[in-house]
């Protein structure tokens, strides 16, 4: 039951992860737009720049926890990749919950009203010809949160369930 609940877990993240990592290849065009236009053709939007900002900011808010499942985050692995998996999984285990939750915590509900307020605006950009939906990237703010708060549950989880069953030393020892 752990185990499926975190296999579920990983597929909600691995399902956004991949999703968004294609805004990269869509970064990658719009600047070549931007540049072209500009230098070419000596036009320019500042929609077309702000999108490059608001897809930036969604591969890495919402690819965090795709990463975070993947272990691509930054860690110190000079001691860490020499443990055993039994040794890892202790530090998994206990630096999600004390470490990666609490901070989740702390984001999620610290946003909140930062969200709420741009959303009873409906803020947009503060450039004129920007894009509108300010208060829809701020809302990502809480997403990543949450999102990386269900990647510690299934690496919490996966944890638990590699600590129950051992290995085949301590369990014949």
């Amino acid at each position: 039951m752990l185990q499926s609940l975190a296999d579920n877990i990983d597929r909600f993240n691995a399902l956004i992860g991949r999703t968004i990592a294609w805004l990269t290849l869509g970064m990658v065009i719009v600047t070549f737009l931007v540049v072209l236009l500009r230098y070419a053709f000596s036009i320019g939007w500042i929609s077309m720049q702000e999108s490059v900002t608001y897809m930036h900011a969604l591969v890495f808010m919402l690819g965090a926890a795709y990463a975070l499942q993947k272990d691509k985050h930054v860690r110190v692995d000079i001691f860490y990749q020499r443990l055993s998996p039994r040794a890892r999984a202790w530090i998994n285990l206990l630096g999600s919950l004390l470490l990666l939750i609490p901070f989740c915590l702390f984001i999620a509900w610290s946003s909140l009203d930062y969200v709420a307020s741009s959303w009873s605006l409906l803020e947009g950009s503060r450039e004129a010809g920007g894009l509108p939906g300010v208060f829809l990237l701020k809302t990502c703010i809480p997403a990543m949160a949450v999102l990386m708060l269900l990647q510690g549950v299934s690496a919490i989880l996966h944890s638990i369930v590699l600590l129950r069953s051992g290995t085949a030393e301590e369990r014949d020892g």
